[in-house]
């Protein structure tokens, strides 16, 4: 699969197994930019909207993102549990 993905150009990134930072990030930004103050009449018009905010993440919103979209993860150590 890396072969693959180097050949097309591809970065492979891979996570830990829960990883809900990036999306939580994500989904905050894209409420204040395109939901906060913002009524949409219709429920096509919502998802409109939400679409247009995303589309526009990689262009117009990158370096406002750049600094909530770092892969800073905090690694627990397993803690031992305390018998009761």
């Amino acid at each position: 699969m890396e072969g693959l993905a180097k050949e097309f150009g591809i970065t492979l990134l891979f996570l830990p197994s829960y990883s809900p930072n990036l999306i939580e990030r994500l989904w905050k930004f894209v409420k204040k930019k395109c939901l906060d103050n913002i009524y949409y009449e219709t429920f096509d018009e919502f998802t409109s909207g939400i679409n247009h905010c995303l589309s526009r993440v990689e262009t117009d919103y990158q370096s406002e993102l750049a600094t909530l979209m770092k892969l800073d993860f905090q690694k627990l150590k397993k803690s031992q549990l305390m018998p009761l």
